[in-house]
C-alpha cells in the first residue's frame, strides 16, 4: 500500500484509536485549507501528520500530564495568541474573514481549539504558515516529519521525527 494512500473507512487500522484518518482529512483539514486557499496535498499531509502525532488523530484534546496544550493538533494557548496578536493583526483581510466565518467580532480564547475542530486546523495551518522555509514535497513523509519537528514540536519537544513516521504507517494500517 501506498503510504500516503488512506486507508477506507472500514479498513481496520490495528493498534491506532482516535478519529479515522480519512475523516480528518476531509471533513476537517481540506475544508480548513480551502477556507484559508492554502490549501494542496503537501499541507494537508503535514496537517494530518500534525494531528497523528500530537493527539493521536483526536484521540486526546488536552495534553496528557497536565500539560498546556489543546486540541487535536495539540497547540498552546501561548501560540495560539501569537497567532492572532502578532500575526493576524497585520493580515486584515483574512483576520475579518476568519471572524466573520467564525461569528465573532474579537479573536475567540484557545479554548475554542477543543470545540471546534475547523478552527483548530485552521490554526494549525496559520502556525506553519509563519514559516519562512516551504513546506517539503507531498510525497516525502521524512521531509514532512522533519518540517514538523523543527516547526511544531521543535528541539524541546518530545516528539521525534522517527515518531512521526511510525505513527503515520501505523495510523493509516501500515505498520
Amino acid at each position: 500500500m501506498n503510504p500516503f494512500e488512506l486507508p477506507p473507512e472500514d479498513h481496520p487500522r490495528p493498534g491506532a484509536t482516535g478519529i479515522h484518518p480519512r475523516h480528518v482529512l476531509e471533513l476537517v483539514i481540506r475544508p480548513a485549507l480551502q477556507f484559508l486557499n492554502m490549501d494542496g496535498e503537501a499541507a494537508e499531509r503535514l496537517l494530518l501528520g500534525t494531528a497523528i502525532q500530537e493527539s493521536g488523530c483526536g484521540l486526546y484534546l488536552r495534553q496528557l500530564n497536565s500539560g498546556v496544550a489543546l486540541g487535536i493538533f495539540q497547540m498552546e494557548p501561548k501560540t495560539h495568541d501569537d497567532i492572532w496578536n502578532n500575526w493576524l493583526r497585520w493580515q486584515a483581510p483574512l483576520r475579518t474573514t476568519l471572524l466573520a466565518r467564525l461569528g465573532t467580532p474579537n479573536p475567540p480564547d484557545s479554548s475554542r481549539l477543543i470545540t471546534d475542530l475547523f478552527y483548530a486546523a485552521v490554526m494549525c495551518r496559520l502556525h506553519y504558515r509563519r514559516v519562512p522555509q516551504p513546506i517539503p514535497a507531498a510525497d516525502d513523509l521524512p521531509g514532512l516529519a522533519a518540517y514538523w519537528k523543527d516547526h511544531y514540536n521543535t528541539s524541546l519537544g518530545q516528539g521525534s521525527v522517527t515518531q512521526f513516521q511510525n505513527n503515520w504507517h501505523r495510523f493509516l494500517g501500515l505498520a
